[in-house]
Protein backbone atom coordinates (compact mmCIF):
# COMPACT_ATOMS: atom_id res chain seq x y z
CA UNK A 1 0.00 0.00 0.00
CA UNK A 2 2.90 2.48 1.12
CA UNK A 3 4.91 1.48 -2.50
CA UNK A 4 1.51 1.93 -4.35
CA UNK A 5 1.64 5.59 -3.34
CA UNK A 6 5.10 6.34 -3.22
CA UNK A 7 4.52 5.28 -7.09
CA UNK A 8 1.94 7.23 -7.96
CA UNK A 9 3.03 10.41 -6.13
CA UNK A 10 7.06 9.95 -6.18
CA UNK A 11 6.99 13.65 -7.75
CA UNK A 12 5.05 15.29 -4.93
CA UNK A 13 7.05 13.34 -2.63
CA UNK A 14 10.38 14.78 -3.80
CA UNK A 15 9.24 18.26 -4.61
CA UNK A 16 8.28 18.54 -0.39
CA UNK A 17 11.44 16.94 0.46
CA UNK A 18 13.36 19.53 -1.36
CA UNK A 19 11.05 22.33 -0.26
CA UNK A 20 11.75 21.10 3.25
CA UNK A 21 15.79 21.01 2.72
CA UNK A 22 15.60 24.60 1.41
CA UNK A 23 13.55 25.32 4.48
CA UNK A 24 16.20 23.74 6.80
CA UNK A 25 19.57 25.21 5.13
CA UNK A 26 17.77 28.53 5.35
CA UNK A 27 17.09 28.65 9.07
CA UNK A 28 19.53 26.68 10.15
CA UNK A 29 22.68 28.25 9.03
CA UNK A 30 24.90 26.69 11.81
CA UNK A 31 24.60 22.98 9.99
CA UNK A 32 28.12 22.45 8.41
CA UNK A 33 27.90 23.07 4.84
CA UNK A 34 29.02 19.68 4.33
CA UNK A 35 26.42 17.93 6.09
CA UNK A 36 23.85 20.16 3.50
CA UNK A 37 25.96 19.48 0.77
CA UNK A 38 26.08 15.35 1.02
CA UNK A 39 22.06 15.57 1.46
CA UNK A 40 21.89 17.49 -1.77
CA UNK A 41 23.68 14.84 -3.44
CA UNK A 42 21.45 12.38 -2.19
CA UNK A 43 18.57 14.39 -3.26
CA UNK A 44 19.82 14.71 -6.77
CA UNK A 45 19.98 11.29 -7.02
CA UNK A 46 16.75 10.44 -5.58
CA UNK A 47 15.14 13.32 -8.09
CA UNK A 48 16.76 10.91 -11.16
CA UNK A 49 14.84 8.11 -9.42
CA UNK A 50 11.49 9.84 -9.73
CA UNK A 51 12.63 11.07 -12.81
CA UNK A 52 12.96 6.92 -14.09
CA UNK A 53 9.63 6.14 -12.44
CA UNK A 54 7.88 9.33 -14.26
CA UNK A 55 9.13 8.16 -17.60
CA UNK A 56 8.14 4.63 -17.31
CA UNK A 57 4.69 5.68 -16.39
CA UNK A 58 4.89 8.40 -19.43
CA UNK A 59 5.48 5.31 -22.08
CA UNK A 60 3.16 2.59 -20.18
CA UNK A 61 0.79 5.75 -20.86
CA UNK A 62 1.50 5.80 -24.44
CA UNK A 63 1.26 2.33 -25.16
CA UNK A 64 -2.02 1.85 -23.01
CA UNK A 65 -1.02 -0.41 -20.37
CA UNK A 66 -0.93 2.24 -17.39
CA UNK A 67 -3.66 2.40 -14.83
CA UNK A 68 -3.60 5.02 -11.91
Amino acid sequence: MIVEFVQKHAARIYTVAVALLALVAHYAPELPSALILGVVAAVLGTGEAVQRLEDHKTRAAYSGQYRP
